[in-house]
Formats: C-alpha cells, structure tokens, sequence
C-alpha cells in the first residue's frame, strides 16, 4: 500500500510540475509526471527534509522540495528531448 501512495504523490508532484511550466500539448503527459516525480520526489524531497532538519517525515519542507525537484527533472527532460527531436 505504501509503494501505491508514493507512486500516487509522485504522479501528483509530477503532474503539478507540468502545470507549473506550462503544458506543451494538450493535456498532462502522464508517463513524464510519474517519472519526472518520483525522480524529483526523491532528490529534491530528500535534500530539503535533511538539510531542513526534519528527517525523513513528511513535512512542508519535504514537498515543497519534492514540487523544486521534479520542476527541474521535467525541464530538463522537456530541454533534452526538444533537442533530440529536431
């Protein structure tokens, strides 16, 4: 049940990170969100909780640093698979 609700929250911060960027097609794409959050999640969640002193519980700083991390992921993979492409 665990693995459901961070697959879960890492979707959701994903998901969040597109709309912050702005949406480059129609729609949220959903396989960038789940990656993309779980990666950011991880990184970014992880630094802001230890460097914030909370450990690893889920507190404000946490998420806030899990929303920083997956902006970032998605950026990049927006900046890498742009140029790819042309």
């Amino acid at each position: 049940m665990l693995i459901l609700g961070i697959i879960l929250f890492g979707m959701l911060v994903g998901a969040a990170a597109q709309l912050l960027l702005g949406r480059s097609r129609k729609g949220v794409d959903w396989t960038m969100a789940i990656v993309s959050g779980l990666v950011g999640s991880f990184v970014g969640g992880l630094l802001a909780s230890l460097l914030a002193g909370d450990g690893l519980a889920l507190r404000p700083s946490g998420i806030i640093g899990s929303v920083v991390g997956a902006v970032i992921v998605t950026a990049a993979w927006r900046f890498f698979g742009g140029r790819r492409s042309a």
